[in-house]
């Protein structure tokens, strides 16, 4: 009865303190990634600051304009949470 009880305190634990949380900022993510459209500001996974010129949802492609030029990054690059901070800061 007691291991029985451990095992369950441990997968609750589990769920609530690592799958969950990651599931949240999975759809966060995904939303966010839904909604870029011309004229966004973004910042790369690699550091790289621009805004968005054109999104190709089919392709999940977007090219980004920097001071040095147009760049076509995949969407997947573009960092959620230093984007969001950077319009945080507006």
């Amino acid at each position: 009865m007691d291991t029985s009880v451990f095992i369950l305190a441990i997968l609750l634990v589990t769920y609530f303190f690592i799958i969950r949380p990651q599931l949240n900022q999975s759809k966060t993510e995904k939303k966010f990634k839904a909604e870029l459209k011309r004229g966004d500001r973004v910042i790369t996974i690699g550091g790289v600051y621009g805004t968005i010129n054109d999104v190709n949802n089919k392709e999940g492609t977007c090219i980004i304009a920097t001071m040095a030029g147009k760049i076509k990054i995949e969407i997947s690059a573009i960092s959620v949470g230093k984007t969001t901070k950077l319009n945080e800061k507006k």
